[in-house]
């Protein structure tokens, strides 16, 4: 029994192996298994044979345990205590460090677990559920209205199907405007067609209108300002009265026109006028008993072809005056064409016949030339020999014309909205623009919303030809109007509209079509564009009283042609000169002429500080002869020379005190201490200048004649060499004129 306790005995199967003790695979010292027990360790064994007295040898154990073991490694029973020791301690450190790696693993997958949700954590019942913060809740709210305002914005958002007007000519950005869309969405839909435009690039029509189409709208193409009043003057023929004829007084300059209408409504015109010449187109209204005769005045003088041409535009009946002591001028020829080419009847009014040169028979043969006949030779033609200064035959001339005017049966519709004619415009201190009418149909009213041309206003005052206030005038009266936002040309026409915003849109359209219509681009012609010199121009300002007497001036100007000056108008305007027109004259260097005009306090002041001339005149032709003269100021002046003397040059003489003096021999002509010379060498001129003093016989003389001998010294020049040849000249300059 002792000797059994003494044994070392492995209860159990002995062939088990200790996988216990060791994992599969070798980490750093570990001892190799077999499933039959320890195997001898191979390589870098954990065991080395142990030396020392405590240590057996495996036979001596084999020996005295009588036991042999089938396999060779050693078994745990025949381990000594030192590597009975050494393993457990293996085994304890290798199953701590087990642990705590398995421990780390552990750790760590729980904090995983803990901060990560998995879909297999969210299904089992052993996560603990927590409650939503209040900011998350608060967030998800947030998030859930913007999501709702956004799909109502959307909704909202849908595009609008637009009627888009479309005019012949539409910028970018109105064109954005009228579609509610922006601008760089069009610009950028344009720049993906390959085509690249600015915000101001003005469109065709046909582009807008399929921009339009593109963007899903419905274009309309407006129709032009034009058609709009044609249509509107069309639709206004209903209810037809009688009128009042329109009569014009045309005839030649100082043939009694302004004279024969101040017998007719008694008052003196002529008196108002400067030189007894009309400056401006009048219109006045005459009683005939029951009925009215509206006469317009035109001016005679040739400046005045616009403004005749728009009085017989405007006219049924045309009375020609003609004076019996000076016969048919070239205006009276000129009224006669401007008449026949309006289609209109002609009465001849055979003015001054009290005179006793005057011979009305002469008149009648010399307008057969011009396809006038009188009734007396058998014509159609009326004609009536008159005396404006005695009033002979003035109610014949009457009768004649209400003869007239009942043959045509002037009708025209009372009751409709008005239309007439801008006769003449001008701007009033005080009052502002100021247009004068004549109505042509319809009644004007006082308040009515109107369009003239580009400008449009409200009629806030109607005042008739004897300066009193009227609420409404009928047709062919002639009326000044108050009210307009500008002044309007000369010969617009007067279109009396529904509403204000009516009367605006028409007359910015027209200001747009204005504008498309006008070419900036001024191209060259063939002979400006090869000539070696530009004209000089002279720029010129004018302001005048009424628009008629500043057209009149710019036409007769643009008549003024010459090679190399030419007139050049920067602004014609109607109003008195004012500080704006002076500093633009200073600017430009331009001529300032008033007609009719006089200027402001500021501007005469400020015209004396900066030493600019306000030129004032009353009458046309002597304009034009000031333009003429400061014209004929900028031409270069006829520069003649004549060639007085020749000399030369012999031998050249050294002088102390004077230098070099050239011995000569006058040739030809005589040569004076005064005399402009040059110095001529082989054929080319080498020096110009002037004599400083002639010699001889050692006196300075003034004079040398032909054949005589003498020293000449010239001014900054001593580089003489013999046979040169010394020429005296004189230049004489005149000035010359258009």
């Amino acid at each position: 029994m002792e000797n059994k306790k003494t044994k070392l005995t492995i209860s159990g199967n002995p062939k088990k192996s200790y996988k216990d003790f060791n994992s599969p695979k070798p980490q750093g010292k570990n001892i190799s298994s077999s499933s039959r027990g320890f195997n001898r360790p191979t390589g870098k064994g954990n065991f080395k044979k142990p030396t020392g007295a405590g240590f057996k040898s495996s036979s001596n154990f084999g020996k005295s345990s009588g036991f042999k073991p089938n396999f060779p490694t050693k078994t745990p029973s025949t381990l000594s205590d030192f590597e009975r020791r050494k393993l457990a301690e293996q085994r304890a450190t290798k199953r701590l460090k087990g642990d705590s790696d398995k421990d780390k693993k552990s750790k760590l997958d729980i904090k995983k677990r803990d901060t990560k949700l998995t879909v297999s954590r969210a299904l089992s019942d052993e996560i603990e559920t927590r409650e939503r913060s209040l900011a998350s809740v608060k967030r998800a709210r947030q998030k859930e209205l913007k999501n709702a305002s956004k799909e109502e914005d959307k909704e909202n958002l849908k595009t609008i199907k637009r009627d888009i007007n479309i005019p012949e000519a539409i910028t970018v950005r109105e064109l954005a405007n009228r579609m509610a869309e922006q601008s760089s969405n069009v610009i950028k839909y344009l720049f993906g067609m390959g085509v690249t435009v600015t915000i101001n690039q003005t469109l065709a029509a046909d582009t807008a209108e399929f921009l339009a189409k593109e963007f899903g709208h419905n274009p309309i193409r407006e129709e032009k300002a034009e058609e709009i009043i044609q249509k509107i003057k069309e639709s206004r023929t209903e209810n037809l009265l009688n009128r009042a004829p329109i009569i014009t007084v045309m005839g030649h300059v100082d043939h009694g026109k302004t004279s024969v209408l101040d017998v007719l409504r008694s008052a003196n015109v002529v008196s108002g006028e400067f030189g007894g010449i009309t400056q401006h187109i009048g219109a006045y209204q005459v009683e005939n008993g029951k009925d009215k005769l509206t006469f317009i005045d035109t001016p005679g003088h040739a400046a005045f072809t616009e403004m005749r041409a728009r009085g017989s535009k405007l006219t049924d009946i045309v009375v020609l005056v003609v004076a019996a002591d000076d016969g048919v001028k070239p205006q009276t020829v000129e009224s006669i064409n401007h008449a026949k080419a309006a289609n209109v009847p002609i009465v001849v009014a055979i003015n001054k016949c009290d005179l006793p040169e005057a011979d009305p028979q002469k008149i009648k043969n010399q307008l057969l030339e011009h396809e006038l006949i009188a009734e007396d030779l058998s014509g159609d033609t009326l004609m009536v020999e008159i005396s404006a200064k005695t009033k002979l035959n003035l109610d014949k001339l009457i009768e004649a014309i209400s003869l007239q005017a009942e043959i045509l049966d002037l009708k025209t519709d009372f009751e409709s909205k008005a239309t007439g004619v801008v006769l003449e415009s001008k701007i009033d201190v005080g009052r502002g623009p100021v247009a004068t009418v004549i109505v042509t149909s319809g009644t004007l009213k006082k308040g009515d919303f109107f369009v003239s041309g580009l400008k449009w206003g409200k009629v806030r005052a109607i005042i008739n030809d004897k300066g009193k206030n009227i609420d409404e005038a009928p047709p062919s009266t002639p009326v000044e109007i108050l009210g307009i936002n500008g002044a309007a040309k000369s010969g617009d026409d007067f279109i009396v509209l529904d509403s204000e915003k009516e009367a605006k849109t028409l007359s910015e359209n027209r200001a747009v079509e204005s504008k498309d219509g006008k070419n900036p681009l001024s191209f060259a012609s063939q002979e400006s564009a090869f000539s070696d010199k530009s004209a000089e121009e002279l720029n010129l300002i004018i302001k005048s009283d009424v628009h008629g007497s500043s057209e009149a001036i710019k036409n007769a100007i643009t008549q003024i042609k010459h090679e190399e000056v030419k007139p050049k108008i920067i602004l014609a305007d109607i109003g008195m000169v004012t500080e704006t027109d002076v500093t633009l004259a200073k600017a430009s260097n331009a001529v300032l002429i008033a007609f009719n005009v006089k200027p402001s306090k500021e501007a005469k002041k400020l015209a004396e500080n900066e030493g600019i001339k306000i030129s004032s005149y009353n009458i046309i032709y002597e304009v034009l002869d000031y333009i003429k003269q400061r014209m004929s100021g900028l031409l270069s002046p006829d520069v003649k020379e004549t060639i007085t003397g020749t000399a030369q040059v012999l031998e050249i003489f050294k002088v102390s005190g004077a230098g070099k003096v050239a011995g000569s021999k006058i040739t030809e002509g005589e040569i004076t201490s005064a005399s402009d010379v040059r110095v001529i060498r082989d054929g080319s001129i080498i020096y110009t200048g002037k004599i400083s003093s002639i010699f001889r016989e050692k006196n300075q003389v003034k004079q040398v004649s032909n054949g005589q001998e003498c020293g000449i010294t010239l001014k900054d020049y001593m580089d003489f060499q013999k046979n040169d040849t010394i020429e005296a000249f004189s230049v004489t300059s005149t000035e010359r004129s258009i």
